[in-house]
Formats: structure tokens, sequence, C-alpha cells
């Protein structure tokens, strides 16, 4: 369980090296929890991820949601390549300020491809967005 523990910490401390002045990173959020079934992304919320009407943009979600499914996928696959094939998203109410929560888990894995869902929740709870993902395994 130790020698796991390491293994995950380094997996993400070379994913916070990766992600060093990329999209990601300009966003600002943070892998909170990883292991094969779940990956936690955390993200507070700034005036940099509003659209024009002062709400998160959708594209924040989005990304928040793929990255966090992709994460999975990845964790799934250490040795592969994975790419996002399709990505399905549902907004369901708006958010603009505090810290939003991004639970990502997975639903399906075959030898070439991962399916994944991901849920949006502020920290009281609220859900903001959902949807899943499958990525290509190669």
């Amino acid at each position: 369980m130790e020698a796991e523990n390491r293994n995950k910490d380094a997996q993400m401390q070379e994913w916070e090296r990766l992600a060093k002045g990329t999209f990601w990173d300009y966003l600002g959020s943070q892998v909170e929890t990883v292991n094969e079934r779940q990956v936690v992304v955390t993200l507070e919320i700034k005036p940099h991820h509003h659209n024009m009407i002062g709400i998160v943009h959708g594209g924040v979600h989005a990304t928040l949601l793929d990255s966090a499914m992709g994460l999975l996928a990845m964790v799934n696959r250490p040795n592969c390549n994975v790419v996002t094939t399709n990505l399905n998203m549902n907004y369901v109410a708006k958010s603009s300020i505090g810290k939003m929560i991004v639970t990502a888990e997975l639903v399906h894995s075959s030898r070439t491809m991962i399916t994944a869902h991901a849920f949006a929740r502020m920290d009281n709870g609220d859900l903001c967005a959902f949807g899943t993902g499958t990525f290509r395994v190669s």
C-alpha cells in the first residue's frame, strides 16, 4: 500500500511538471485524488473563468470534466496514450464564485476504449454540469 501511494505521488508530481505553462496550468485547477476508480479535481473560481455574463464559461466545465476523465483513463492505462474521442456535456446550473469539485469515475474499460463519467459540483454540493467521455487507448 505504501509503495502504491509513492507511485501515485510520483505520478501527480509528473503531471504537475508537464502542466507548467499549459492551459491546465492557466486554469489553476488542482488534482486532489487519483486512483483506478476515481479522480477528483478542484478549481477555485476566478474572474478569468467567467464568460461575459459573469458565470463560469461552459468551456471551463468541459475542460475540467474532460481532463479529470482523461487523467482517470491515463491511470488505468499508464503505459499507453489516451485521447478523447467523444465528450458529452450537460449543463445544469450556473456558478460564479466558490470552489468547484469535479469527480470522474470509470464506467467501462476495454482493450482499446475507456468510458468515464464526471460531475462538477460546487463545494456546497450543488450540481453544475455532468458529462461522459470516451477515450481511445493506443
